[in-house]
């Protein structure tokens, strides 16, 4: 029991647990999923999808001139995570040595919380040398960011700090995922994570409205000349095919069904069935092992009535 006390002292809000002969996975979520048991002969992933593939997450850097944090979340959720490997935390750890001289003999008041800048003293201290060090720090965290956290996740990153480092940081930033909007404050200063989060959604949710809009009006154009389709036994087929460009999967529905891996026909079944799972669940791997842009979408969002909508590349 030890050995499982820290996992269930550290779980999220939702819980996933996949397992086979000779496998065995739980993964803890950042929202909460349905109650639900399935015995198939594949895995039911879609809750992970909507996690996973979910037009809405966004990352969130929060930095002031000593260290940073990093935040992922969603509309629903937001968590602190590790940085990778290579991400500079501190300022020391960025600069180390190349720290300038002024900078390792000034006096920090303030700390590294609260999101306040430290006060500085020294003999002749010189603020373009604070700065300085300032400058590299950034620009080194906005290269290990990219390199190691936006590039792989390709997710909005969003800058949270005070208002006189926004205008140096974006000057310095070559990060693309990086948008134009920030958290005029720092994380320290706020009263709780999810007022954080409530501050990220209002700059994230245009977006995401957004783009789920347009990929509703691509769905609506591609449908009326054939290269679109609602219909799931079509979506399978040309899934089989490689031709899914980008799948809608409504988050809610669970159609029960099963895909014939060689024709990619279509059977309806009871999901009591031990082969029988998620039809929608099915069309997103399958869509996703092609290469195509799987979304899990809100019901009420959704351009169709099947659970189902495909854009197809050809």
């Amino acid at each position: 029991m030890s050995a499982e006390t820290p996992f269930w002292n550290h779980t999220f809000d939702g819980l996933a647990i996949l397992g086979a002969k000779d496998f065995f996975r739980v993964y803890s979520l950042q929202r909460p999923v349905p109650e639900l048991a399935i015995v198939a002969d594949s895995f039911h992933v879609k809750p992970l999808l909507r996690i996973l593939q979910s037009a809405d997450r966004y990352q969130i850097l929060a930095v002031n001139r000593q260290a940073i944090r990093l935040f992922e979340g969603s509309r629903d959720a937001l968590d602190e995570i590790e940085p990778a490997e290579g991400v500079p935390r501190t300022l020391t750890e960025a600069l180390g040595e190349e720290l300038t001289e002024q900078h390792q003999t000034v006096a920090s008041y303030g700390g590294v919380g609260g999101g306040k800048p430290g006060m500085y003293h020294g003999h002749g201290s010189k603020e373009s040398e604070v700065d300085s060090d300032a400058r590299r720090f950034f620009r080194a965290v906005d290269q290990a960011i990219l390199e190691h956290h936006s590039r792989t996740s390709a997710l909005p990153l969003i800058l949270a700090s005070l208002p006189e480092h926004h205008h140096m940081f974006h000057e310095l930033s070559r990060n693309p995922f990086l948008i134009s909007e920030n958290i005029d404050i720092h994380p320290d200063a706020l009263p709780s994570i999810d007022e954080l989060r409530k501050r990220a959604w209002r700059l994230v949710e245009p977006r995401y409205l957004a783009r789920l809009a347009d990929l509703v009006e691509k769905f609506d154009k591609a449908w009326p000349e054939g290269l679109g389709s609602n219909d799931p036994s079509l979506i399978a087929k040309a899934g089989l095919e490689g031709r899914v460009a980008a799948l809608l999967i409504d988050a809610d529905r669970v159609v029960p069904g099963r895909i014939n891996a060689a024709t990619g026909d279509v059977e309806t079944d009871d999901l009591a069935h031990p082969q029988v799972d998620d039809l929608l669940d099915d069309l997103g791997e399958l869509a996703l092992k092609k290469g195509g842009l799987v979304v899990i979408v809100p019901t009420e969002r959704m351009p169709t009535k099947t659970g189902a909508a495909a854009i197809f590349r050809y």
